[in-house]
């Protein structure tokens, strides 16, 4: 009997968690990321990730908060996802998943270059990624970036080269312009606890006071399946059970990243 209760509880806190975030938040967390004070100021904002399938895996909530507060969200992939010789296929699901997410076409920007090619094993170079990035950010007049932290959600090499090279451009001297967050990665337990983590999102956030963080919600987590739905050579069984129960679907929370 034991167990029927637990299972029984965490089924109402399941439930309980998924109205949470269909009826939204005004959080003051939610509200004040990217708000400088006063009215919101519309950003030019560049999403810098691996691999196509990326944004709707981790960065769903995040880039659906951007588009439902008009900010201007470009998306930098900096590889066709090509391991499995499948790179052309996985460029068109990358635009028919930006299309899901309001992301303008001409606003998303796929590499594919030699020395960034997609698998375990494969090092990014640093000082090129730095480069490719700041050539976005100098051409669209981005202000803000967001991408992986150090540990890239899974330990994928290749988003974890992202993130340094990400830093590597910061390190490089765009001074105070750019604001620079990061995906916190989470523990495994969190990492497939679904929209419960968004209560140890709100207590997370709390307890590190002394960093900046935000936490923001996915008010439309299906169309997180949508987008990912997308993705149709990459969409097998494993990959529908982990959105269904990642908290990556349901919650980002977003650090900023110290570079100075």
């Amino acid at each position: 009997m034991a167990w029927m209760l637990i299972v029984g509880s965490l089924l109402l806190a399941w439930i309980a968690s998924l109205c949470k975030i269909f009826r939204g938040s005004s959080s003051s967390f939610r509200n004040s990321f990217l708000n400088t004070g006063g009215a919101l100021r519309k950003r030019n904002v560049l999403l810098v990730v691996a691999h196509p399938d990326d944004e709707s895996m981790f960065f769903s909530p995040t880039i659906s908060f951007l588009t439902s507060k008009g900010h201007n969200l470009h998306v930098l992939c900096l590889s066709m996802g090509d391991a499995d010789s499948k790179g052309n296929i996985r460029k068109d699901e990358l635009y028919q998943a930006c299309a899901i997410l309001k992301v303008p076409l001409q606003q998303v920007k796929i590499m594919d270059h030699p020395d960034l090619q997609d698998g375990f094993g494969r090092v990014w170079n640093h000082t090129l990624l730095a480069k490719i990035i700041e050539g976005e950010i100098m051409s669209y007049g981005i202000d803000s970036i967001i991408t992986f932290d150090n540990y890239g959600v899974s330990g994928h090499c290749n988003h974890r080269d992202v993130h340094y090279g990400v830093c590597k451009f910061l390190h490089n001297g765009p001074g105070n312009k750019i604001d620079a967050w990061e995906l916190v990665s989470t523990n495994i337990l969190r990492k497939y606890s679904g929209p419960l983590d968004i209560w140890l999102s709100i207590i997370h956030v709390m307890q590190h006071s002394g960093e900046v963080m935000h936490f923001l919600l996915n008010e439309q987590p299906q169309k997180s399946f949508l987008a990912m739905a997308q993705h149709s050579s990459q969409w097998v069984w494993f990959r529908k059970l982990f959105v269904a129960f990642s908290s990556y679907t349901y919650v980002n929370t977003l650090r900023k990243i110290k570079y100075m």
